[in-house]
């Protein structure tokens, strides 16, 4: 999956893995927080979520892990890696 086309066509949802205080010091607008640690208990929440879900966190591991759990878990969804490179992708949408 193209992250930047999803992005482009304004589908699926941005989920940010970091901790709450990583995701309170900036983020990709519109996205929300679900920390990496949280995941197992809301797996529901993931399955509501429109998809494909773009996750990213500060580097891409903590999205990569968070990929594969969901994946496991039949959920679609994608490794966007950095927010800050998500964040470029929406800033190009505006």
């Amino acid at each position: 999956m193209n992250i930047e086309k999803i992005i482009r066509d304004k589908r699926g949802t941005i989920v940010d893995v970091r901790t709450p205080s990583e995701f309170m010091s900036g983020g990709v607008a519109g996205s929300i927080n679900i920390p990496l640690q949280e995941i197992p208990q809301r797996l529901n929440e993931f399955k509501n979520l429109n998809t494909p879900i773009i996750l990213c966190c500060a580097s891409g591991g903590r999205s990569s892990v968070a990929t594969q759990m969901l994946n496991q878990n039949g959920i679609k969804c994608v490794n966007g890696g950095s927010w800050l490179d998500v964040n470029y992708f929406q800033s190009q949408t505006v």
